[in-house]
């Protein structure tokens, strides 16, 4: 029987008035199960929504350029509407996220605790050349996480990487180069600042190869210390692209492995535009990584975590920065509050920030890269870096063949203990989406490796899972956001400590920031916390800590923290909703 359905916008995690950039349908037009309708773009994802059930589009109830939200309704649909969730929403939206393991996150399908349905496992190849109890494919910090946690609960693993050196992404071109790179800018920007207190340095002499070098001896000190790691657990590390061949072997180069159980963790790639030229001039994040020279001018697209931490190292060695997102606010998705500062800072630094900006063209030639931009705008510049997100692996290796399920944009579902509909055959990190942070594929590869091993109670069940932004100033968050709040109808109890007051703050000449914690009303339970300011993600997992033992105000605010510190914030931040602070005035007592 034909009903008419309202198809409306899943749970995108904590996205909010986001920008419909695409309509893909048409009244009139028959659509599949699982087809795309429209597609969403933040800084950290661009998101296709899919249909919930197949019929026939009847109404189009959104245009492009309408900001949407979970539940706003999209079109009206005829059709078998038991797929439909009875017209309440259609299935979690995938997502090309913005982030990589440095930060950021995605709105892509989160595990579940519904079991997932699983065919029972085969028996392994009698003939593959190598077999282990556990194959993990990926060796990035969830994969070697999980394969390192295995053995020492004594499983046989064979540990399989596509590239020379173990750590995947974050340890090689990812977390740990550019966290090296923004410590160099930051001591450049911190001599820069004290020559408005008394103390004057010449300008700095930046010479590319040496630091370069030290960059990539601290990227070989890590990724050779996984390789001893590794050797000492008796994990065998075998070296190749890896890609299933049926339920229980994988081909990697020449080599064929069988196993028992496997766990992908083949991470996620560098997003790109369409229509761009081949010029060694346009990089992504890994190419900005390589800092073969620092260019006059440097145009960065994508205003999400990666786009604006590179821009902060390149800023600080001299290049003149320009920015444009298509969004309206830079690291859209977190709460303007904490983003404020870093705007403040950055906009009298940089050339330009264009928000509401699409790029249109980009030509390279002798002269430079041109880019044009909306409202007829254009500039020439010596490097352009796309940072526009990044995408699951998920397509790549052979998933299906092995029975395993992969979304069209490549994420593979899994359930609490990280299973996939596959018995035997696990997956953690990027590919499973969810935020696209190392930590978070750190902690599922532990789940999923004690799953395997028989431990009782193992799963992935986390209250939250904090980020960071290692801009200058830097911006750390978890839990639930004031955004979040507000567009599910949430009321929270906020409490915000100015950094103005924060004595460690002040004599580091750093004042600008804050720190804001979100409190159950009547319970004072923690909810989230945020807060922009030097070290700031340093100090993020003070809160993370709390909100997992369910601590509320008082907890936090009878810690004794060291003073001076900016790490008293926190407890500052309590004070203020217990009424109970003293180096300001309460609240409630203000006139």
């Amino acid at each position: 029987m034909s009903t008419a359905t309202e198809i409306r916008v899943p749970d995108i995690g904590d996205f909010t008035d986001v920008p419909v950039i695409e309509i893909l349908v048409a009244v009139g037009d028959t659509v599949g199960v699982e087809d795309p309708l429209v597609t969403l773009e933040s800084d950290k994802a661009t998101m296709e929504i899919p249909a919930p059930a197949a019929g026939v589009i009847t109404q189009l109830r959104v245009a492009i350029g309408d900001r949407v939200s979970e539940g706003s309704v999209l079109l009206l649909m005829e059709g078998d509407a038991d797929g439909a969730g009875g017209g309440t929403s259609a299935p979690a939206a995938t997502s090309a996220p913005a982030a990589d393991g440095a930060g950021g996150g995605t709105s892509a399908p989160a595990p579940t605790d519904a079991p997932l349905p699983r065919p029972p496992a085969p028996a392994p190849s009698a003939d593959a050349d190598h077999h282990a109890d556990v194959v993990v494919l990926g060796a990035g910090p969830g994969g070697y996480t999980a394969a390192f946690r295995a053995a020492d609960l004594g499983l046989k693993v064979m540990l399989v990487e596509r590239y020379e050196r173990l750590g995947g992404v974050c340890l090689n071109v990812g977390c740990i180069p550019s966290k090296t790179l923004l410590h160099a800018a930051r001591v450049i920007a911190e001599a820069e600042e004290m020559a408005a207190h008394g103390i004057s340095f010449g300008t700095p002499v930046v010479d590319v190869e040496a630091l370069q070098g030290w960059k990539e001896s601290v990227v070989a000190k890590l990724t050779g210390g996984l390789a001893g790691l590794a050797a000492r657990r008796n994990v065998e590390v075998l070296t190749g692209a890896g890609r299933f061949t049926g339920a229980n072997v994988l081909t990697v180069g020449e080599e064929t492995v069988s196993f028992d159980h496997c766990i992908i963790a083949a991470g996620s790639e560098a997003a790109t535009l369409p229509d761009l030229p081949d010029d060694p001039r346009i990089v992504d994040s890994t190419g900005a990584l390589a800092l073969a020279e620092v260019p006059k001018r440097m145009l960065v697209i994508g205003c999400g975590i990666v786009g604006l931490e590179m821009a902060t190292v390149y800023d600080a060695l001299g290049s003149k920065i320009t920015l444009v997102e298509v969004l309206d606010a830079l690291i859209h998705g977190c709460d303007p509050d904490l983003v404020r500062p870093l705007h403040r800072r950055i906009a009298g630094r940089y050339a330009e920030i264009m928000l509401s900006t699409r790029v249109r063209s980009v030509t390279a030639s002798e002269e430079g890269v041109a880019v044009e931009f909306d409202g007829e705008r254009q500039g020439v510049f010596d490097a352009v870096l796309v940072a526009v997100g990044r995408r699951p692996n998920g397509g790549l290796i052979g998933a299906d063949t092995a029975g395993v399920v992969v979304d069209e944009r490549g994420f593979i579902p899994v359930d609490a203990q990280m299973r996939t509909n596959v018995a035997h055959i696990y997956a953690i990190g990027d590919i499973v989406g969810g935020p696209m942070l190392a930590h978070k594929a750190s902690h599922e590869g532990k789940v999923a490796a004690e799953v395997i091993a028989g431990v009782a109670g193992a799963a992935f069940d986390p209250r939250a899972i904090p980020s960071v932004a290692y801009t200058d100033p830097e911006i750390a968050w978890m839990g639930l956001s004031e955004t979040e709040a507000a567009a599910r109808g949430i009321e929270v109890e906020k409490a915000v400590f100015p950094w103005a007051a924060s004595g460690r703050a002040l004599s580091l000449g750093r004042d600008e920031g804050l720190t804001k914690l979100l409190f159950e009303p009547g319970t004072r339970r923690l909810l989230g916390a945020g807060m922009v300011g030097v070290n700031a993600g340093e100090l993020i997992a003070e809160t993370v800590h709390a909100i997992e033992l369910g601590a509320d105000a008082e907890d936090l605010a009878l810690t004794i923290h060291p003073h001076p510190t900016l790490s008293e914030t926190v407890g500052f931040a309590a004070e203020m909703a217990e009424g109970t602070i003293t180096d300001l005035l309460p609240p409630r007592k203000r006139r």
